[in-house]
């Protein structure tokens, strides 16, 4: 397997990285996964405290294996709270001395990167005294947090981003965190990416001769700053898939673009003057409406007949808290706040509606709920 230079690390990774939050029903499961990892070539492993049992059953899988080879990741919530003792019980946990990776778990919020700023101190404490080697974040926050956390600290060497071709919002991030030297691991490229293990038949379709996981992954691996990608397998099977999807890293070849031109017609005629740019001038809404997000989910549904991804995702709304944020569609008051701020002139007050109609369905939680 391909590896990359993982930032100012310096560290060569894998471009997958096994995330461990699914293989957590048992010790032996774990041990399995992780062989089945590590024999194709996988070197970054990520888990966190908040995963169930992840951190336990991994330290007691690590030990067949040589520490110095592998780069291990676990995870602190920014809560504000002294990390010491979480750092000390991970590494308990992992039978390990230390971390490669700490990455501080969904800075999603401004009050959270204000928690951040107070941990630092700490933090930078323990990576002097050798229990953290890298420091990192994630966020599933807006563009703008997301930026202003990159610049907050220099102490960052890596972030982990949600990003691929069906959701390009965080491209500016991707570019300055390349502009800082900072590994970059994109989370969750197949599932939370559309749920491209499973597409529809029209995006298959429009996807040929590639499959929806490959151009989402060859949208990525083309670009070379972007270092490693999670795969997150509940057993070694799962592993095939990706492992099949990543065998070229190069830059995209006149089929592949083909491709990509392809999906960005049909978009544009399934869609005509109805489809919504991302641009994000209608925020703040009134309601607390992502109106958006809403709006990219009812782009992917009537583009490419997305629609079981978009019910799984507009499920969450209400339900996830700033981990997914935003109130349903149909909580639209018709208040006309956002009209003028749209260059594109929409709808916007039908087209939510319309994406309820379309969407709406029993509230999703989170995975490891």
């Amino acid at each position: 397997m391909d590896v990359r230079r993982f930032g100012k690390t310096e560290r060569h990774l894998s471009v997958l990285s096994l995330g461990t939050m699914r293989a957590l029903d048992s010790a032996q499961g774990m041990k399995d996964t992780v062989a089945g990892a590590i024999a194709s070539g996988i070197n970054h492993i990520e888990t966190a405290p908040s995963y169930g049992q992840s951190e336990v059953f991994l330290g007691q899988a690590l030990g067949a294996y040589d520490r110095t080879s592998l780069f291990v990741t676990s995870k602190l919530l920014p809560t504000g709270e002294n990390p010491r003792a979480i750092v000390e019980q991970s590494l308990a946990n992992l039978h390990l001395t230390y971390l490669d990776g700490l990455a501080i778990h969904g800075i999603n919020t401004w009050g959270h990167l204000e928690w951040v700023t107070a941990m630092m101190p700490e933090l930078r404490r323990l990576q002097t005294a050798g229990k953290i080697r890298h420091l990192g974040f994630s966020s599933h926050g807006s563009l703008e947090l997301i930026e202003a956390a990159i610049d907050r600290f220099d102490d960052w060497a890596f972030v982990n981003l949600h990003y691929g071709y069906f959701f390009q919002r965080n491209a500016g991030a991707i570019e300055k965190a390349k502009a800082k030297d900072l590994g970059i691991f994109v989370i969750s490229p197949a599932d939370k990416a559309g749920m491209l293990y499973a597409p529809p038949e029209r995006l298959e379709q429009l996807c040929l001769p590639l499959t929806p996981l490959e151009v989402n992954y060859r949208f990525l691996l083309s670009d070379p700053g972007i270092t490693t990608l999670s795969v997150g397998p509940a057993n070694p099977a799962e592993l095939d898939l990706p492992i099949a999807a990543v065998k070229n890293c190069g830059p995209l070849s006149p089929t592949e673009l083909a491709v990509f031109d392809r999906l960005d017609q049909t978009m544009a005629e399934q869609l005509g003057t109805d489809r919504c740019s991302q641009c994000h001038a209608c925020l703040p809404c009134p309601e607390g409406i992502n109106i958006p997000e809403v709006l990219r989910l009812r782009n992917l549904a009537v583009g490419y007949e997305m629609v079981t991804f978009g019910q799984y995702r507009y499920g969450m709304f209400e339900k996830a808290g700033h981990w997914f944020w935003g109130a349903r569609g149909d909580r639209c008051t018709d208040c006309g706040d956002c009209l003028p701020k749209c260059p594109q002139e929409l709808a916007i007050p039908q087209l939510l509606r319309d994406t309820h109609d379309r969407l709406g369905g029993k509230p999703r939680r989170r995975l490891w709920e």
